[in-house]
C-alpha cells in the first residue's frame, strides 16, 4: 500500500497523497500534541510547583526554560542525525526516552532535580520534533495537500494547548502537580505502536556529516545568550551577563563561519539567503515569543490574582486556543489567492489588538477582558504561523526538508525560551520594582514575597490576617502593573513581526 496515488508526472502537478498518508499524519500529531500540552500544563502547574518546591525567581524561570533551551540547542543536530539514520527511527527513540523521563520529572523532590529532568526532556524532545515536520514534506508532495497538512500540524499545537488547561486543571484539582508530566505516557504509547505501521521511513540521500565541533558551537551559542537575557531581565545589567552575551555571540559567529566553509555543513546556510525562508523563520520566532509570553503571565493572573481554580482558569483560555485552530485552518484557502506578504501582516494586526486589550483592560476588570483579548490574539497567531510554517518547507528543496524542519522548530523553541525569559523576566522585574512591602512583614518573609507572586501568596497565607491581606494586595497590584508594561512590549514585538513579513515574504517561494 503506497502513500501517494499515481497522477501525471510529466507536468507540474505533484502526486497527491492517499488515505493512508492522512492516517499517518494523525499519528505524527501525537508528539506535537504532547509538546503543546506539556508547555500549557506546566504554565498552569507553575503556581503549585512554586508552592511545593519553593524555587527562587531564577529557578522558577529555569523550570520552564530548561526544556526548550536544550531542545532548541539540539534540534539541528538531531535533524541531521534523523537525515542520516532515519527520521522515523529518531522519532521512536525520542518518544521512548521522553516517556521514561516524564515519569522521573513527576517524582522530582526539588526544583534542581525538576530542572534537570526538564533538560533531559529537551534532549529527547529534540529527537521528536524535526521528524514530524520533515516527514510531512516527504509524505505530502502536492503543495495544496501539504499546505493543509501543515495547517493541521500547526493546529495540533493549539489543540494541545486548548486541551492542556482542561486536562491539567482536572489533574491539579485531584492529584499532585507531578501528574501533569505523567500524561506523556498514554500519549506516546499509541505513537510507538502506530508509527512503525503507518509512517514510512525517510532519509536524506546525501546528508550533512555529523560534526561534533558544530554541535558544541550551537549549544555554546544558545545557552550563554539566553542566560544573559534572563540575567538582564531579572537582575539588570551586570558585567557577568554582558560577558555571557558576548561569549554566545562569538560562538554564533564561529558556528556560521564553520558552516559556510565546510564542504558538507551540518546546516546549509544557503537556506537563509531565500527571503521567504528567513522571513518566515523570524515571523515564527516573534509570534511564539508573543504567544508564550502571554501564556506565562495570564495563568498566574487568573489563578493567583483573580483566585480562579486551575480547572476554571484553563477553561477560560479554551476560546482563545479554539480561535488559533480555526484561524489556522481558515487561512489555507485564503493563502491560495492572496500573497503571504499581505495575509501575514494583516493577521498579526489581530495579535497586536489582543495585547493592547490586555494592557488597557485587564487590571482590576476580572477574567472576561483576558478571555476576549486571547481570542483576538489567537486569530492572528493561528493564521500567521500556518502560512509561515508552510513557507519554510516550500522554500527549501525537498532534500533539505530535515534541515528546514529543524530550523523551523529551533525558531519555535527559541521563541518559547525568549517569551519566558524576556516577557517573563520583564514582568518579574516590574513586579519586584513596584512591590511595596508593608512595614510589619518580617525580613525573611519580605524576601520570599519579592521573589515571585506565588511566594507572596504563600507568605501572605502564613502571616496574621491584617498584615497578610496588606501584603497580598500590594503584590497583586505590583503584578498587574507588570502585566500592563509586558503587554505593550508584546504588542511592539508583533508589530516588528508584521513589518518583517511585509518586507521579506514578497520573495517567491519554490514549489
Amino acid at each position: 500500500m503506497t502513500h501517494v496515488e499515481s497522477v501525471e508526472t510529466g507536468g507540474t502537478r505533484a502526486p497527491r497523497a492517499g488515505a493512508r498518508a492522512w492516517v499517518a499524519l494523525a499519528v505524527l500529531m501525537l508528539p506535537v500534541l504532547l509538546v503543546s500540552v506539556d508547555n500549557t500544563v506546566l504554565s498552569f502547574a507553575l503556581p503549585e510547583i512554586a508552592i511545593a518546591l519553593t524555587p527562587t525567581g531564577a529557578e522558577q524561570l529555569w523550570i520552564i526554560d530548561a526544556y526548550p533551551l536544550v531542545l532548541a540547542g539540539l534540534l539541528v543536530t538531531m535533524g541531521t542525525l534523523g537525515d542520516r539514520f532515519g527520521r522515523r527511527r529518531m522519532l521512536l527513540i525520542g518518544a521512548t526516552g521522553f516517556a521514561a523521563v516524564s515519569v522521573v520529572a513527576a517524582m522530582a523532590p526539588s526544583a534542581a532535580l525538576l530542572i534537570a529532568a526538564r533538560a533531559l526532556l529537551g534532549l529527547f524532545g529534540a529527537m521528536l520534533m524535526p521528524s514530524t515536520l520533515s516527514l510531512l514534506r516527504s509524505i505530502f508532495l502536492n503543495r495544496d495537500q501539504r499546505r493543509m497538512a501543515i495547517a493541521v500540524w500547526a493546529s495540533a499545537f493549539s489543540a494541545g494547548s486548548a486541551l492542556g488547561p482542561i486536562v491539567g486543571g482536572f489533574l491539579l484539582e485531584h492529584f499532585a502537580w507531578g501528574s501533569v508530566f505523567l500524561i506523556a505516557v498514554p500519549v506516546l504509547i499509541p505513537l510507538l505502536i502506530g508509527a512503525p505501521l503507518l509512517v514510512p521511513e525517510s532519509r536524506d540521500p546525501a546528508p550533512g556529516r555529523i560534526d561534533p565541533v558544530s554541535i558544541i558551537l550551537s549549544m555554546a551559542t544558545m545557552i550563554p545568550v539566553v542566560y544573559a537575557i534572563k540575567s538582564f531581565a531579572t537582575d539588570g545589567v551586570s558585567i557577568g551577563a554582558v560577558a555571557w552575551a558576548l561569549g554566545g555571540i562569538v560562538m554564533g559567529v564561529l558556528f556560521v563561519r564553520r558552516q559556510l566553509r565546510a564542504p558538507s555543513p551540518m546546516l546549509d546556510m544557503a537556506l537563509f539567503r531565500r527571503g521567504s525562508f528567513s522571513g518566515a523563520i523570524l515571523v515564527n520566532l516573534l509570534s511564539v515569543v508573543a504567544l508564550v509570553g502571554f501564556l506565562y503571565f495570564v495563568p498566574q493572573h487568573l489563578q493567583l490574582v483573580l483566585g480562579l481554580s486551575p480547572m476554571v482558569a484553563g477553561l477560560a483560555l479554551v476560546p482563545g486556543m479554539a480561535a488559533v485552530i480555526i484561524a489556522g485552518l481558515t487561512v489555507v484557502p485564503i493563502s491560495r489567492r492572496i500573497a503571504p506578504h499581505i495575509v501575514v501582516p494583516s493577521a498579526l494586526v489581530f495579535t497586536v489588538i489582543g495585547y493592547l486589550l490586555v494592557a488597557f483592560t485587564a487590571a482590576g476588570n476580572g477574567a472576561v477582558p483576558l478571555i476576549i483579548a486571547f481570542v483576538v490574539l489567537g486569530i492572528g497567531i493561528g493564521a500567521a504561523e500556518t502560512i509561515s510554517n508552510e513557507l519554510i518547507l516550500s522554500s527549501a528543496p525537498a532534500a533539505k526538508a530535515g534541515a528546514a524542519s529543524a530550523v523551523s522548530e529551533t525558531a519555535y523553541e527559541l521563541g518559547a525560551v525568549l517569551g519566558t525569559a524576556v516577557l517573563g523576566g520583564i514582568i518579574t522585574a516590574f513586579y519586584r520594582g513596584a512591590l511595596v512591602i508593608p512595614d510589619a512583614v518580617p525580613a525573611d518573609a519580605a524576601h520570599a514575597a519579592r521573589e515571585t507572586l506565588a511566594g507572596a501568596y504563600t507568605v501572605a497565607q502564613e502571616l496574621p490576617e491584617r498584615v497578610g491581606s496588606a501584603l497580598w494586595e500590594a503584590a497583586a497590584s505590583a503584578f498587574e502593573s507588570g502585566v500592563v508594561v509586558t503587554s505593550l512590549i508584546g504588542a511592539a514585538l508583533v508589530v516588528a513581526a508584521s513589518v518583517i513579513a511585509a518586507v521579506t515574504l514578497r520573495a517567491p517561494s519554490s514549489r
